[in-house]
């Protein structure tokens, strides 16, 4: 290691009373030598400082940079997925630069930096600034972006992990391929936390290894000494009947004894409704800790998430209820405890959230479980030993989503120009188009030029023209102007349905609100939301206006996309779980507290285990239901149980209804299916699988509503300018009316057919789907006839009958189905 390095760094360090890792030491040696790479340590391990001091030090001592003596231009850029992230992270670069560069200046720029704020660096850019994709794009966007970016010799990316797997990291790999162009010495390092495929996510982060003049990249694994405790909080008397959300509120008492002697704690939930649920929950139980406890998720207001994140940092909250809001590395050091309401679905995101405790090299971090239903205990005791053994969640790149390209074909034009030839070949430098093939990206191109075939007649969207040197640029008229200014008001990939802000009468913010839970109001309906009670008055000006509600109860809003699918490595520890009770063994206090159910099952049917496919069916009133529980997740079951439901029906017809959950899935026929396909295994057939799988499902419904996102990132449809969004209606009719024309008239476009593949990818992942079916096809079938539902059967009925009941309803039918089944021997 070079001994000026070891001087700044480690004199730095130790000048706090800290010495370096030997994870640190090797990120330095690595930066030293002008190499890229990945940096993978448990959260709170001392990432940031590892990977800031070695990269001051480098570019310190090179020569080409103006050095610590004066003022450098912009160096270095700080990439964050989340803006209260880029704060913190502000905060922690500032202090090593006052003794190592104090001549360098930092700045935030994201999308709340104040306009004066942004004016000041318009004239003169930082040396450091820390920034979020959306607002690297922004900066590639303008005009003298070469000129701005091109002395840039450093990128980090923080929080890697969060953004490999969707467009935004895609925003990411291409602005890097733009920065390296114009800088081919650029030196580039991801932080994670938790990754189970480090060399690809390095790969796609750095550069796919073996690319001419691709500058060389290594990962490093930070191994810390780091007790994390996982412990579970054990429900009294869970029964042998069980389903999702059923031991819920009667977790309410134990939860508040946990708090009540813990410190600061997060409680963290999936979903915003659960938090806006289980913040109640705590209050209703002990009214005292109003101001001390607190609620935190992205649809509050901005003011509102600043004060619960201030609190947390200066230990005046006793708990914040939170949702993936709070997942990412933001530092609240006083945080003792973490609680997970329900499972956390995966390993990573356990992990993750356990890290928000003890966030310090050397504090111990824990994180305690509480499960709603009895097979959450099930999944608690399996989590703990998947994180254990490090069976974490790998995350992939998208391969190819157009949209994104033709949104960062615009932003090059803007930032300069570009030239065709050249341009794919810097595209193709980026993990996800490595095999973009010339003729998608003159597509793609062309699609930018003149709208493709079908909107040729339409100036709209003819944005890109070659100049007279043979540049593709957008042109400097009325409508290249207008062009610029819808584009850069919608840069980014965040898509979302449209939200409406919630504001009292007398003017006061409270947060916002998706539009499709608002328009099911009428006057005078009461709602919960920011953990007020209030009464909806009336919606003017994309705003919702409410008031102080007088009565007791009001529904909880809802966002789409709550429901998380289990991931395979957790879905398999739980498989692990099953065999094990299977053999007589109930060794953690989780398959204790779960032995009634488990057993129960065991006695009227099979306990699910690994090389086993169980089966079960039985009549009732309703139909024929049979069950199967592959363990895949619901997205999968989703695409499982449509397809075999249309595959049977195609041999003998019948009328199916489906429920799934991460379990299994349930198949309601009104007549008696031949299940000889199933029993032979042909139904389980991996051939054709794409066509029947789009067959079986509404297909065109589920590509129009992910053409909708589709059609926001490549610029089809404009989504509003600041403070004037469009609303959801607005929305769906403009990209309705252009699916339905591209399918009449452009049949080929390919952002059809990347709705198509988003929605087998991403929404049935179609990957996990087929591996399923084959994994299916090789287990052991146990085909068990009932008379009554299992402990397993159960949850699926009652996921159906939620679809279809009031609360009230479903409860009298509970009721009378627990009697049935607990009389029965």
């Amino acid at each position: 290691m070079p001994h000026a390095l070891a001087s700044r760094a480690t004199a730095w360090m130790q000048a706090r009373g800290w010495q370096p890792f030997e994870f640190q030491q090797s990120v330095w040696s690595a930066q030293a030598r002008g190499c890229s790479g990945l940096l993978h340590a448990t959260t709170g391990a001392g990432k940031t400082y590892a990977v800031w001091l070695g990269l001051l030090d480098r570019l310190l001592n090179d020569p080409d940079p103006a050095g610590a003596a004066r003022t450098p231009p912009l160096t270095v850029l700080w990439i964050t997925p989340m803006r209260a992230l880029a704060a913190d992270s502000t905060t922690a670069l500032r202090a090593p630069l006052a003794d190592l560069a104090p001549a360098w200046t930092l700045g935030l720029r994201t999308g709340d930096t104040p306009s004066a704020e942004r004016a000041r660096q318009d004239r003169r850019m930082p040396t450091v600034l820390v920034t979020t994709p959306e607002s690297l794009s922004l900066l590639l966007a303008r005009d003298k972006a070469p000129q701005e970016l091109a002395g840039v010799r450093a990128v980090v990316v923080d929080e890697w992990h969060e953004l490999i797997g969707s467009k935004r990291g895609v925003q990411v790999q291409l602005a890097l391929a733009r920065l390296r162009r114009w800088q081919p010495g650029l030196i580039t390092w991801g932080m994670s936390a938790t990754l189970g495929n480090l060399d690809e996510a390095r790969q796609v982060l750095c550069g796919p290894d073996g690319l001419p003049d691709a500058q060389p990249s290594v990962l490093v694994q930070g191994r810390v000494d780091k007790t994390l405790r996982i412990d579970t909080l054990i429900p009294p008397d869970p029964g042998r009947y069980s389903w999702s959300g059923h031991l819920g509120s009667r977790m309410q008492e134990p939860v508040v004894r946990e708090l009540d002697g813990a410190g600061t704690a997060l409680v963290f939930t999936n979903t915003r409704s659960q938090a806006e649920i289980w913040y109640q929950l705590l209050l209703q139980h002990r009214p005292d800790w109003a101001g001390q406890v607190a609620l935190h998720h992205g649809s509050l207001d901005k003011a509102v998430r600043e004060w619960v994140e201030a609190g947390l940092k200066d230990g005046q909250l006793k708990a914040v209820v939170a949702t993936s809001s709070l997942d990412l590395g933001v530092d609240f050091l006083p945080v003792e405890r973490v609680l997970q309401i329900g499972s956390a679905k995966g390993v990573a995101r356990l992990l993750q959230r356990a890290g928000r405790s003890g966030h310090a090299p050397g504090r111990p971090s824990r994180i305690t479980l509480v499960p709603t239903n009895t097979l959450e205990l099930i999944e608690a005791a399996a989590v703990r030993e998947a994180a254990q053994a490090g069976r974490i969640e790998p995350r992939h790149s998208p391969h190819q989503p157009l949209d994104v390209l033709v949104q960062h074909l615009v932003t090059v034009a803007l930032g300069g120009g570009f030239q065709a030839d050249a341009l794919f070949d810097e595209v193709r430098t980026a993990w996800a188009y490595r095999d973009l093939s010339r003729e998608a990206f003159d597509w793609a191109l062309a699609f930018c030029e003149r709208g493709g075939d079908s909107l040729t007649a339409y100036p709209d969207y003819h944005r890109l023209a070659r100049d007279e040197q043979g540049l593709w640029r957008v042109p400097d008229t009325p409508q290249g102007r207008a062009t610029a200014r819808r584009h850069r008001w919608g840069v980014g990939t965040i898509v979302s349905d449209a939200s409406l802000r919630v504001k009292y009468l007398n003017g006061g913010s409270i947060g916002s609100i998706e539009e499709g839970f608002i328009s099911r109001l009428n006057k005078g309906d009461c709602f919960v939301f920011a953990g007020r009670l209030l009464e909806f008055v009336r919606v003017h000006d994309m705003t919702a206006w409410v008031k102080k509600a007088t009565r007791n109860k009001g529904a909880v809003p809802t966002w789409q996309g709550g429901k998380m699918p289990l991931s395979t490595e957790l879905a398999d520890a739980v498989l692990e779980q099953m065999a094990l009770a299977e053999a007589g063994r109930f060794d953690s206090p989780e398959l204790q507290a779960a032995r009634p159910m488990l057993q129960t099952q065991a006695q009227r049917s099979r306990l699910p285990r690994p090389g086993v496919l169980l089966a079960e069916r039985f009549r009732s009133k309703e139909g024929h239901h049979l069950c199967l529980f592959p363990f895949a997740g619901r997205h999968v079951h989703l695409g499982l149980a449509s397809l075999l439901a249309w595959r049977l029906a195609r041999e003998q017809p019948n009328t199916f209804s489906l429920s799934v959950n991460d379990y299994g899935f349930e198949l309601l026929a009104a007549d008696e299916p031949d299940l000889t396909r199933l029993l032979d295994g042909s139904v389980l057939s991996t051939d054709d699988l794409l066509d029947h799988v789009l067959a079986s499902l509404n297909a065109g419904e589920l590509a129009q509503r992910r053409f909708r996102e589709i059609a926001r990132v490549s610029g089809l449809v404009f989504s509003g300018q600041p403070g004037a969004p469009r609303s959801l209606r607005q929305l769906q009719a403009s990209s309705g009316l252009f699916f339905e024309v591209f399918r009449k008239y452009d049949p080929g476009n390919l952002l059809l057919r990347q709705a198509e593949s988003e929605v087998l990818s991403q929404e049935l992942e179609i990957g996990r789907l087929q591996q399923c079916l084959q994994r299916m096809a090789g287990q052991r079938l146990e085909l068990v006839d009932l008379t009554q539902p299992s402990p397993m059967s159960l949850p699926l009925m009652v996921e159906r009958l939620r679809e279809r009941l009031s609360t009230e309803q479903l409860s009298a039918r509970l009721e009378r189905m627990l009697r049935d089944l607990e009389a029965a021997p």
